[in-house]
């Protein structure tokens, strides 16, 4: 599911499934992140990824066909650089990924606003990562609060940024 078939509005989300955010199935990412992209609204299944002020690897994830994916990039919450630019957020683009939710900065922000494609970011940093260091992938990450598991699913749209571990609907 990407953001061509967004489910429902994430407050509708919310509202119709009340009973899983009490039980913690259903979580709510802290209001931090600022919206880049064409697509103000995305959804899909998560892929993550922890970082540190480096995106190795980062390219050839995205090569990859995303299936309608979400990337989840835990960059640490560092604004120290950027991790995705506008040629990643392309590359993204073209192989299918819904969008990006980045624990950290984006660059080149008029190229990343011209994408269709969903990216959320604490923040735009013009300072490029580093090429190499440490990559996790598909390991639980603490991103706005809440701990987001490769292959749950990802719902944002301008009210917020929810996770669960199930598909759910409005």
């Amino acid at each position: 599911m990407g953001s061509e078939k967004f489910p429902a509005p994430v407050a509708d989300l919310c509202d119709a499934n009340a009973s899983l955010i009490l039980t913690g199935e259903l979580r709510i990412l802290e209001p931090v992140f600022q919206p880049y992209g064409q697509c103000r609204s995305f959804s899909g299944r998560v892929v993550t990824m922890r970082v540190l002020e480096h995106n190795a690897g980062l390219r050839a994830l995205l090569e990859t066909p995303g299936e309608g994916r979400v990337l989840v990039l835990d960059g640490g919450g560092s604004k120290r650089c950027a991790l995705i630019g506008g040629t990643l957020a392309e590359v993204a683009r073209r192989s299918g990924w819904a969008g990006a939710v980045v624990n950290g900065c984006v660059r080149d922000v008029d190229d990343v606003n011209g994408c269709a494609i969903g990216v959320r970011a604490l923040a735009s940093n013009p300072r490029k990562p580093g090429k190499s260091g440490a990559t996790e992938m598909h390991v639980d990450v603490d991103v706005g609060g809440a701990v987001v598991r490769d292959g749950e699913w990802l719902y944002a749209d301008s009210d917020g940024i929810v996770v669960c571990d199930r598909e759910i609907y409005g």
